[in-house]
């Protein structure tokens, strides 16, 4: 063999060992890529779904996402009509203030106080060996948020209503729930900073 054709052999070879790891390199990066893309999808799916509710504003301008993470908040308290099972849950600085005393300590809640009752239609539990009721359909989340300077003419709190409807697995903001919405029946507990329910005993 020549010595050309045997540089000619030699630069091929090499030229195909180089290209070799090259085509991997390039097929890891493509496979990687494409991997980044369908998880970044799957996050901005969920980011999406999660930011459905928080999106939304009462006609008051009071936005669910003041409320965010109420879902995991401490229970305060609960109630019971003849229509509506009620589980009220409050923020960590609502719940610090309950614990100092207030309000049967003549204090008012804190600005930045916030308390959300989740309301769901009651039925009758058909597995329990005696009668108790139980959550059925979820119905709303009536939400109150203690903020001094935005609402001044109702002792503080802003109030709101978001129903849900659980065909389509939405909330909206109630069409009739202005921001004092809730202070005409709260009124009546003035003394206690306009909060209905204590912190139960546990």
């Amino acid at each position: 063999m020549s010595k050309l054709a045997k540089k000619s052999t030699e630069c091929k070879q090499r030229g195909l060992k180089m290209d070799q790891p090259t085509a991997t390199r390039r097929l890891t990066r493509f496979a990687t890529g494409v991997t980044f893309v369908a998880a970044l999808a799957v996050l901005l799916a969920a980011a999406v779904y999660a930011q459905g509710k928080y999106s939304l504003t009462s006609p008051g301008g009071i936005a669910f996402s003041d409320f965010k993470g109420y879902e995991d908040w401490a229970v305060a308290s609960s109630a019971r009509t003849d229509e509506v099972l009620k589980v009220i849950v409050a923020n960590p600085a609502m719940i610090a203030a309950y614990k100092s005393g207030v309000p049967i300590n003549g204090h008012a809640f804190p600005d930045g106080s916030m308390i959300v009752k989740l309301q769901w239609k009651p039925k009758k539990d058909s597995e329990a060996q005696f009668a108790v009721d139980v959550p059925d359909a979820f119905t709303q989340a009536f939400v109150m948020e203690k903020d001094s300077r935005r609402f001044p003419k109702t002792g503080g709190w802003g109030y709101a209503v978001f129903n849900y409807d659980a065909v389509t697995d939405k909330f909206t903001p109630d069409a009739a729930s202005l921001a004092d919405c809730g202070n005409a029946c709260h009124t009546a507990v003035k003394s206690k900073d306009y909060i209905f329910h204590p912190y139960e005993k546990r």
